[in-house]
Parts: C-alpha cells; sequence; structure tokens
C-alpha cells in the first residue's frame, strides 16, 4: 500500500488549523451514541432507562446488540424492508451425511420483511391506543388524545450480526406497527426487546417518544442557534454547543419550576 505523503501532511496541517485533538479519529454515530450511554449511566450514575431512537440507529443491528449488551431496553424505529422470523419458528438440523462437519440448526424458510408479517397479521389485529393528549381541542376529540392504531406481534429478527443460541435459535423481541384507519399498510415500524408482559400501550409510549427530542432539537435549532456557529475550530465549536445546551438545560428547569403564586 502506498501512503502519498504529501496528502497526509496536508490533512495533518489542516487538522492543525483546526485544532483537532490527536486522538480524535472519525468514529461512526450508533458507537458514539454508545459512548455517551456509557459516560451517562457509569461516570454520572443516572439510571438505564429504556433507549428510544429513529431508524438511523435502529436500522444498525450492532447498536441494538449493544444496548441489549450493556442490560438496556430499548424501542428503536426501524425500516419495514429488515426480516425476521416468525416467534414460532424453530431451526431443525439437516440429516448427518457422514462427511464433513455435522450441520448446525437452521430455520428451514428463509426470514420475511417486516412489512410482510404486519400484513399477514392483518389490519384486524390493530387497537387503537391513547399514547399522549396533545393541545389541539375539538367538539369530537375534547381532551385532545392522540389514539393512532397500533398492533405488535413477537418476532425473531434475522441478521448475521446476531449470536443465536446453542438450537440455532435467534432471539425473540416485540415488532409494533403504526397502521391507520383507511391506509394500505402500515406507516411506521419498531422493534423492541421490552419484557413479553410489556403493555401495548407502553410500547406506543416508548416509540412514540420521538416527539420530545424532536421538539427540544428544534429549541435548539430555532430558539437557541445551535447550527449559527460559523467557526472553523474544535474547540470553538465544543464551546458553541456547550453554551447553546446550557441554555436550554436553563430553559426547560424554568418551565419545570413551579410557578408561585402572584399577590392579589
Amino acid at each position: 500500500m502506498f501512503a502519498d505523503p504529501d496528502r497526509a501532511a496536508a490533512v495533518r496541517a489542516r487538522r492543525g488549523r483546526a485544532r483537532l485533538p490527536d486522538d480524535v479519529r472519525h468514529r461512526e454515530k450508533w458507537r458514539l451514541a454508545l459512548d455517551m450511554l456509557d459516560q451517562m449511566i457509569d461516570q454520572w450514575g443516572l439510571p438505564r432507562l429504556p433507549v428510544a431512537a429513529d431508524s438511523g440507529y435502529g436500522d444498525c443491528t450492532l447498536f441494538r446488540l449493544g444496548l441489549a449488551e450493556r442490560g438496556l431496553r430499548y424501542v428503536v424505529q426501524v425500516d419495514p424492508t429488515a426480516t425476521a422470523h416468525p416467534a414460532d419458528a424453530v431451526p431443525v438440523t439437516a440429516a448427518h451425511s457422514g462427511r464433513g462437519r455435522p450441520p448446525r440448526p437452521a430455520y428451514p424458510d428463509p426470514p420475511v420483511t417486516l412489512k410482510d408479517l404486519v400484513l399477514a397479521a392483518g389490519r384486524g389485529t390493530a387497537r387503537q391506543v391513547t399514547w399522549r393528549r396533545g393541545s389541539r381541542r375539538s367538539t369530537t376529540n375534547p381532551t385532545a388524545a392522540m389514539r393512532p392504531h397500533f398492533l405488535r406481534l413477537r418476532i425473531r429478527p434475522a441478521n448475521r450480526d446476531i449470536p443465536r443460541g446453542g438450537d440455532g435459535s435467534l432471539p425473540e423481541c416485540w415488532l409494533i406497527a403504526e397502521w391507520p384507519p383507511g391506509a394500505d399498510e402500515p406507516v411506521k415500524y419498531w422493534l423492541s426487546n421490552m419484557q413479553p408482559r410489556t403493555s401495548l400501550k407502553t410500547l406506543v409510549r416508548l416509540g412514540k417518544i420521538r416527539w420530545r427530542v424532536e421538539h427540544d432539537y428544534r429549541e435548539l435549532k430555532t430558539g437557541l442557534g445551535i447550527d449559527h456557529f460559523e467557526g472553523r475550530s474544535f474547540t470553538g465549536w465544543h464551546r458553541h454547543v456547550t453554551l447553546t445546551v446550557l441554555a436550554q438545560a436553563f430553559c426547560t428547569l424554568l418551565r419545570l419550576d413551579p410557578k408561585a403564586d402572584a399577590p392579589a
């Protein structure tokens, strides 16, 4: 392998101008997310609460495995083209011919997409779930309840990175799908390793809690200017982000602080 010394020198020069520390290198965002969770739990002492994430993280099998290895429960959005076996699928072992290695247990049928699993279950399995109450009340919905239709299935996600049991079986998890009335197919899908006894309402609430994340991020951008940074240095960016996040924390504490009664 030939490394161009001029190109390497140019990269070092750019890193120097940006004041990038020598130990800072590219790291995938799902690994960064796991690093932050480790810091929050191991260094900050925060409780191990369920993790919610969009498909940018949920579609990454290694991210889901990393959460499970840390003993964390999760509800993460995924693409419907991901594949899985039904929960009742059982691996079988083919007869050994006597030559070579004995065959390993394997599922007799190929995995199918999450979408196909949900469509096979049918719209009739979906239930209306009130997962939160909004602010837009009406005569037909005086409590502003948000109550789409959801269904859940026990499945076994299929991926070469997922460890199998000694009998060749893949681990079970929940598949949750949102299927609006009148729609030909579901519009959103989630995977979750929450306990089998977890209620559908709890699964939906955790899957939908991303609205809070999106709200906070929108406040960071539009209200507090996290995307207004125009510098070119590592330290400058971190100072900007730190001050912006502190400002948001201050605003959040103000919202949570009970208001004292005003004097008459």
